[in-house]
Formats: C-alpha cells, structure tokens, sequence
C-alpha cells in the first residue's frame, strides 16, 4: 500500500498545485488592471494560464514500466521425435493424420526445447475445463510474480488489469482469477479479451492505454497478461485444417505494467510511440479464414482455411500505410513518394513498349529509418522469413522471431514479449532505439505498437536471469551448410 499512498498522494499534489498556479494567475491579472500597469503586462498572467491549461490537457504519455515472461518448468518440455511418438501412442489420430502433424512440424523449423502444458502430456490427453484452470494458473501466477517483483509495484497499486486469451473464457473470468490471487482493490478496472489470436497483446495495450489516459491521477498502473491456455485448444479428431494448432502452438505467457508517466512513481523502461489497430472482418473470406468450429464428428478444433496467404497480404496492405504514415520520418516518407512516382512511370513505360503488364517491383518503404528492432508473428520460420521479405527487412531484423519460434514455438500473443526479451538479452536495445511489435491474429486484424527505449542499458548480469538467459546464444540455430545472416 505504501507506493499507492505515494501516487495518489503525488497526484493531489499537483491537482493542489495546478489550482495555485491558476489562482496567482487571476490575482496577477486582476492587480494589473487595479493598479493600471502597462498593457503588456496583461500578457504575462494569460500566457502563463494558457501554457498550465495546455500542459494539464495534454494526452498524457504511456510508458512500459517492465515486462516478464514465463520460462515452464523443464518437465514440461517436450522434443521433436518425442512429440511425433507421443501423436503415434495416443490412439486417436490415423497413421495419415500422424504423418501429416510430423511434416508441418519438421518442416516449420521449430526446436525440441518447446513446452507443453502437463495435461496434454498424459496418455491419452486430458483436456477438461479443469485442467485448463489448472494451466491459467501454472501461467499466470510465476508470471506476475516476477513482474512485480521486478518492478516493485505492489498489486495493490494496480488500477487495471487485462487479460488477453483467444480460446479460454471461465467463470469465474481469467481477470477474476487474478484478482482473488493478489488481493487487488475492489474498483481495479478489469477486462476480458478473447478470439483475438496472435494480435491480441497490443490490443490489451491499447485498452490499458484507454483507461490511463481516462483515469490519470485515480489509474496510474495497468497490468496486460497475454497467455494461450494450449490444453483448451488440443484437437483430437482428424480434420487436416484442424490438426495445425497441435503442431505450432505451445505454452507460454508475458506480463506488462504500463504506467501514465504523469502521475506515476515508477520509471518506465520504454515510451510508447504510436499504436495502430486495422481489422478487415467485413471481407467473408477473411472472416471465415480461422474459425472455431466442430468438425463432422462433432468435436471442436480451430480451423485454417485456404487463402492464407493472400488474406495476410490485403490485411498488411489496409494496415502499413497508416502505420508507417505514423512512425516514418520526413525524409523516407519523401524518398518513398519519389520512388512511387518513378514506379508508375517506369510501368507505364513498360506496358507500352511490352504492349502489357510489365514487371517492374513496387518500391517498399524504410521500415528501418522508424525502428531499430523488430517482434514479428512467430508463425512458422518460412512464414517468418516471407514476412520479412514483404515489409522489406532482413535476416537480423526476423532474428528475433526465429529464435523464438525455434526455442519456444508460437505462444500467440506472449510470443513477441519473448522476442523483445530476446532482444535485450543480446543486449541490442539502447537507449534512443525504437522497438517494432507486430502482431496477426484472427478476425483477421493487425496490430501494430512502437516502443522507444528511455531507460539507460541495463546491467549485463540481468539478461543471465530471465528464459532467455542459458541460451540466447544457441538461437536461432542454423541448419548445417545454411547460409549465415
């Protein structure tokens, strides 16, 4: 309670101050008027009101605190050749389910120290919904623990908290559960977010964003958990579309503490620099892309539809020019309108010499002129790679995302909290560098948010504790003969 006592102290503070300061105000003008002084004293005490009700009104900044991320307990690991052995002994899936599941998971790139969470590593495996209960907490709590620990700041202190999950939505609500654990106020702020996928992350920032910018002086720290409860998700029929879950997604969970620089005590980490949402649920094929569904034996799975590709691209497209328009500085977006202009009048040239469509490569902008480093979805390496390539970007700027696919597998939403941590466990982020976080999910919708770092490099020895810290440098690992970044 102590260091909610210091905010809301510090915060009636400046609420006394913010009112003494437009009282001398009006004092001083009205002995300028008294005392029949120069009229351009006047200006004085206007200028000065007008600049305290300008900075009072200002949109208050929205900083990161800290963030952790869960590393499960080695039991839970779970290998390659041991996971293709676990899908052959468990008795539901046909030898051709079997070896499908095999090829999408040897050939995504992902390594042999992913984890699983206990229910789905008995035979046959459990999911039920109190297993699922029972991995929220094996996620939830390690987590915040840390966090708070790390951070300092006390549950108590917490004014909103969001929970982010596609799959799983209990009663009592995930947000709920974390509440009875930590003891939080009876008027902390909570929200439940499913269905959202991979994107969902950013969107739990940017309802936590809302809220501190509603409530500055009552709200001063959010907390955003994402995590993917993997048991609800298990697929135990033979449905091809469906079986894909069960080859990438594994267990995982990030938790963030934002902050309304404003009014709180704590020091962020990074400053949030834009945020961007973009959806194209109005369009049916994309829609019905990933859907949630029973198969023909009645039993639910997560459908992946044909097309996916293709719905990614016109989502990226309805999404990067508003982002980009946002992050770029003046000079790339001047050098990429030139590039436009000789774009069009090289294709145009082209068609009339060719006498049809000719193939000249549409200019891509800068990416790298906004942000220094890079948390993509971590989809699959090939995929990976390929959306690197769009977005114009190479090798070191996907790093990030292999290397967390190849040690984790895809955790959805707490996926690129583990990429930022990865980030600076190699000690990459400085101060002044900017931090790209994009994330895909269902619906379908893209989210996009910019963080630039504030704080100073931290101390070496800290990146040694966290998931990251035995193995940074093993990832991502390269096949033999593969070419090097």
């Amino acid at each position: 309670m102590e260091m909610a006592h210091r905010d809301h102290l510090l915060a009636a503070v400046h609420g006394v101050l913010g009112v003494a300061v437009l009282i001398l105000c009006l004092v001083a003008e009205l002995s300028v008027l008294v005392f029949r002084r120069h009229a351009a004293l006047y200006l004085l005490p206007v200028c000065a009101m007008m600049t305290h009700l300008w900075r009072s009104g200002r949109r208050a900044d929205i900083g990161l605190v800290d963030f952790a991320y869960l590393k499960p307990p080695r039991r839970l690991r779970v290998t390659i050749p041991g996971l293709l052995e676990h899908l052959r002994l468990i008795g539901c899936f046909d030898d051709g389910s079997v070896e499908f599941m095999s090829r999408v998971v040897e050939d995504s790139g992902m390594g042999d120290e992913t984890y699983f969470p206990p229910a789905l590593h008995y035979l046959p495996p459990s999911a039920t919904h109190a297993d699922a209960v029972q991995e929220a907490g094996m996620l939830f709590f390690p987590t915040l623990d840390e966090l708070f620990a790390k951070t300092g700041v006390p549950p108590s202190a917490v004014g909103a908290l969001v929970v982010n999950c596609s799959g799983f939505g209990p009663a009592p609500s995930l947000t709920a559960i974390i509440a009875n654990r930590y003891r939080m106020p009876s008027d902390v702020k909570t929200f439940n977010l499913s269905g959202m996928g991979c994107a969902a992350g950013i969107v739990g920032v940017d309802v936590a964003r809302g809220v501190l910018r509603a409530h500055v002086g009552a709200v001063d720290y959010a907390v955003v958990v994402s995590a993917e409860i993997v048991t609800i998700g298990w697929y135990r029929g033979r449905d091809r579309s469906k079986l894909l879950l069960n080859c990438f997604f594994r267990t995982g969970c990030a938790a963030a503490l934002l902050s309304n620089t404003a009014s709180a005590a704590a020091p962020v980490k990074y400053r949030l620099v834009a945020l961007k949402r973009t959806t194209i649920a109005a369009d049916d094929c994309g829609y019905n892309l990933a859907v949630r569904e029973e198969d023909d034996e009645g039993i639910t799975g997560f459908t992946i539809g044909r097309g996916l590709g293709r719905v990614f691209r016109d989502l990226l497209r309805a999404h990067l020019p508003g982002f980009g328009a946002s992050i770029l500085p003046w000079h790339e977006k001047l050098r990429y309108a030139a590039a436009l202009v000789r774009f069009h009048r090289r294709r145009r040239s082209s068609k009339k010499v060719q006498g049809g469509e000719g193939r000249v490569e549409a200019p891509k902008p800068n990416f790298l002129a906004a942000a220094s480093h890079f948390c993509l979805p971590s989809s699959g390496m090939p995929n990976i790679r390929r959306l690197a390539e769009g977005l114009g970007v190479g090798e070191r700027e996907a790093e990030a995302a292999l290397a967390t696919f190849q040690r984790f597998g895809n955790q959805s939403a707490s996926s690129l909290w583990y990429q930022l941590g990865y980030h600076e466990a190699r000690g990459r982020v400085r101060r002044g560098d900017r931090v790209w976080q994009l994330g895909i999910g269902s619906g379908p919708k893209a989210s996009s948010a910019l963080w630039e770092r504030v704080a100073a490099y931290g101390d070496a020895a800290a990146a040694d504790e966290g998931p990251w810290g035995d193995c940074v440098l093993r990832y991502p690992a390269r096949a033999p003969g593969a070419p090097l970044a």
